[in-house]
């Protein structure tokens, strides 16, 4: 059990790869506080506290933690899943609104996410931020602009972050990945366009590999990175990706 007894933050808990890493994570022996704006299908147990909260709200995202420490007694680590997706649009299409929102959720949250839980992490010596960006930061997609530019800032920030917290024993890294098989990748589909066959001729198609990604992929990298297998690992980017990056 890599990570017994830990307690690990993961944001985006009800999506398809926040259920997949909440349950690989208990699998593995942690607590964990699973927060996302709505966790109605998640249940209170004595290891998984779910946490309703708006990740863009500062001062919810720092009473989410305090209560989090207060339940568990401490935190070990932050894992930032939550995102949404920007359906392809043409940047003269891409109104203001459009990219604060995106880059809110996408951008912003993490940043109040990782400030919060940085205090926690100090206090004990040692610690683990991952953060998830997106294969698309390396290798875009036309249409996907702001989508990519906050993803690119993801990447941007946990560097910073690695450097700035490696004196305080706390890791910091990313895992991109590549079209994954949840509902989030219909929304990148062009308005007017099939989602199923976006899905198949162009997203499948883009993976050497031959197959969309698993959330239960992206959760096992998630769980090595937390674990100590990965020690001496800070300032990573892990692309899960079957080989689309390259």
């Amino acid at each position: 059990m890599r990570l017994k007894d830990e307690v690990f933050v993961l944001t985006g808990a009800q999506g398809g790869m926040g259920k997949a890493t909440v349950n690989r994570f208990l699998e593995e022996g942690a607590y964990v506080a699973a927060l996302d704006l709505n966790v109605d299908s998640l249940e209170k147990t004595d290891r998984l506290l779910p946490i309703a909260v708006n990740l863009t709200d500062e001062n919810l995202v720092a009473k989410a933690f305090s209560q989090i420490n207060s339940e568990f007694g401490k935190i070990s680590g932050l894992v930032n899943i939550a995102g949404i997706a920007q359906p392809a649009t043409s940047i003269e299409q891409v109104t203001l609104a459009d990219w604060d929102k995106i880059m809110a959720v996408n951008a912003t949250a993490p940043f109040l996410t990782c400030r919060e839980v940085t205090p926690y992490l100090k206090e004990q010596g040692r610690g683990v931020i991952v953060n998830i960006s997106s294969i698309s930061m390396i290798r875009p997609r036309p249409g996907l602009n702001a989508y990519v530019a906050s993803k690119g800032a993801v990447v941007s920030l946990s560097q910073a972050l690695a450097i700035e917290l490696a004196e305080y024993g706390i890791r910091v890294n990313v895992v991109n990945p590549g079209p994954s098989d949840t509902n989030m990748l219909g929304q990148f589909t062009a308005k007017g366009a099939s989602t199923e066959d976006t899905k198949e001729t162009i997203f499948k198609k883009s993976v050497p590999l031959g197959r969309l990604i698993q959330p239960i992929d992206i959760a096992n990298s998630l769980v090595y990175l937390c674990s100590d297998e990965a020690a001496i690992v800070t300032g990573a980017v892990m692309n899960v990706d079957g080989g689309r990056g390259i």
